[in-house]
């Protein structure tokens, strides 16, 4: 059985339009016109236990809708979700002692306590035995390295400690799914780095489902096994991400070295050129005339090393959602 499935998950939004203006506001008292906001159509999901699946779109696209109606923080406006076999939505306490929801902009930490306060709480409405609890929080906090911090209050923490600690009081009952939405949002390089490698080995150590969701395409790379995108409220690519790059991306990239220098000019004969030195030069063909493009280059120029790489994952998204916004 699937860890999470979904047929036909549907979200629609109803909200009022009002007319500007007084006469807008007096006409609004006994008509109101209804805007109907599909912000999630009829999306189909498998993803089997022990899967760790990036959520990718761009912003509005409905990922964290999605995500709440799989958590069961939203009813759905259509179709049926299951997530360990749960319908989500019915909120059952045997299911939610199975699930974990991070969002990277909201805290379920008590700001004015120390973490280490909120961590106890969360033991009791968990149901964590105190065996249990001192093995997982021991293990969590050294992992994470906050042993010096977990009895300092939350709101002097930095950003990325609270994010460490906000792991934390999500992975104490450890989970089988967790959902994971832009955990590392607003996080500087090395704290991305660190809570990357720390969901590594969660996942490798527990062999939980994660469904990740982030506008930082490194978390994507470095942690996901597929990847599912949305758009619009449709989905539009479930696959692996270099299925994504082959199907979305119809350039591919030729990086030349040089034993003696050539002019730009010279280089322009064989393609479009985005980077250029002296003894370097990156080339961008189309997929399919890579092979000729290459002999072509190594038989006309002085070419020490050759490297044919794919065009990289982020402008390959980047450049589908452009394209959908236009359709």
């Amino acid at each position: 059985m699937p860890a999470i499935e979904t047929r036909g998950l549907t979200k629609t939004y109803v909200s009022h339009k009002k007319e500007p203006g007084i006469l807008g506001s007096l006409k609004g008292l006994f008509t109101k016109e209804k805007v109907e906001v599909q912000a999630v159509q009829s999306v189909d999901l498998e993803i089997g236990q022990g899967e760790l699946v990036g959520f990718l779109g761009p912003n509005g696209a409905g990922k964290t809708t999605t995500l709440k109606m799989l958590s069961g923080i939203l009813y759905p406006s259509g179709g049926e979700a299951k997530v360990l076999g749960y319908t989500p939505h019915h909120r059952k306490p045997e299911m939610l002692r199975q699930i974990s929801l991070v969002m990277g902009n909201k805290m379920q930490l008590w700001w004015d306590l120390p973490a280490w306060d909120s961590f106890v709480v969360l033991k009791e409405l968990y149901e964590v035995s105190d065996a249990q609890f001192k093995k997982r929080s021991d293990h969590l906090v050294e992992v994470l390295d906050l042993g010096d911090k977990i009895h300092t209050q939350v709101r002097k923490l930095s950003l990325g400690e609270r994010m460490k600690c906000e792991l934390v009081a999500a992975l104490l009952h450890s989970p089988r799914v967790i959902f994971l939405d832009e955990p590392t949002i607003g996080l500087d390089v090395v704290s991305q780095k660190r809570i990357r490698e720390f969901l590594k080995q969660l996942h490798q150590e527990d062999n939980c489902t994660i469904i990740l969701t982030s506008h930082y395409m490194q978390d994507v790379q470095e942690l996901c096994d597929r990847v599912v995108v949305i758009d619009h409220g449709q989905l539009v690519f479930e696959g692996k991400l270099e299925e994504l790059s082959n199907r979305y991306s119809e350039t591919r990239r030729i990086r030349l070295a040089f034993s003696t220098e050539v002019s730009l000019t010279d280089l322009e004969k064989f393609g479009k050129v985005i980077e250029s030195e002296p003894l370097l030069a990156t080339f961008e063909v189309p997929r399919q005339e890579t092979t000729k493009a290459t002999a072509r280059m190594l038989q006309h120029l002085p070419v020490s090393d050759v490297a044919i790489q794919e065009v990289d994952i982020e402008d390959v998204i980047r450049q589908l959602f452009t394209e959908g916004a236009k359709s």
